[in-house]
């Protein structure tokens, strides 16, 4: 594994990712494990933060069989309870089956978290943890739930870029107008440092005329676009139900090499 202190040494950026999209069914949860699986095949140590409810990614990762007093939800928890000594974030840190990859798993219980960490002005504190897992990790992957609530605003305060999914459609571009305006306002008022890092197009049907087309229009108006666009494949739920990322499950296969150019693009901006 490359050490931190010779990334450090190279100029490497430590990078916190959010993938983040309000519409739903896009791929954020398999796109989070798969580039967070690459960055870790490839030497980085590598945190996944699951804060979606529907814990797609956890589950992905056969997380959910750790404790819930190592998930997000005792992580959020401790900030409306009272502790003579809070646990650290590196605590919650655990190790998946995989070389390098650590999760914070999910928890169904931050729905019942939201409103009193929200209430008493909580939505620093995600930042706050994340700039201490800085110390540990080279790269940090977050997933957030379809909608634009305290969980999805609080990575996005707390990170360096944002990957926006996207399916393709038209309904996709014009969500993604709207999510373009709500993150330049995160940036104005919380974090002036984050950046759109790219869009995704994800489940792409390249024999279909109307994916192709949306796409030309994004980028035409400017949009980031990341250049590899990644195919719908079967293997990807064969992934899921194996529940291993495809760099292992299928390390040839053309839609893990499309997620591997994809994330090499993002590694070389």
């Amino acid at each position: 594994m490359i050490s931190q202190a010779k990334l450090r040494q190279a100029g490497v950026k430590i990078m916190i990712r959010v993938l983040f999209n309000k519409k739903g069914g896009v791929g954020k949860s398999s796109l989070v494990v798969n580039l967070a699986a690459i960055s870790a095949a490839q030497g980085l140590k590598t945190l996944i933060l699951d804060l979606d409810t529907q814990c797609n990614t956890s589950a992905y990762l056969s997380a959910l069989a750790i404790s819930e007093e190592d998930s997000i939800a005792a992580l959020f928890e401790q900030q409306i309870t009272f502790h003579l000594r809070k646990r650290p974030a590196i605590d919650y840190c655990q190790p998946t089956q995989f070389d390098n990859l650590y999760i914070i798993r999910g928890s169904e219980r931050i729905k019942e978290l939201e409103s009193e960490l929200d209430s008493r002005h909580k939505i620093y504190k995600l930042r706050d943890a994340l700039e201490s897992l800085r110390e540990h990790f080279d790269r940090i992957y977050i997933d957030t739930p379809p909608a634009l609530n305290f969980y999805s605003l609080s990575a996005l305060i707390g990170a360096d870029s944002c990957l926006i999914p996207i399916d393709c459609d038209d309904f996709a571009r014009q969500g993604l107008y709207s999510l373009q305006q709500q993150i330049f306002e995160i940036q104005e008022d919380h974090n002036e440092n984050l950046t759109i890092e790219g869009i995704v197009a994800n489940q792409y049907m390249s024999n279909a005329k109307l994916p192709g087309k949306i796409i030309d229009e994004l980028i035409a108006e400017g949009y980031p676009v990341i250049a590899e666009y990644i195919p719908q494949s079967v293997k990807m739920r064969e992934s899921h139900q194996s529940k291993t990322p495809l760099i292992y499950l299928a390390p040839k296969h053309k839609l893990t090499e499309a997620l591997f150019n994809c994330y090499r693009a993002l590694e070389t901006n």
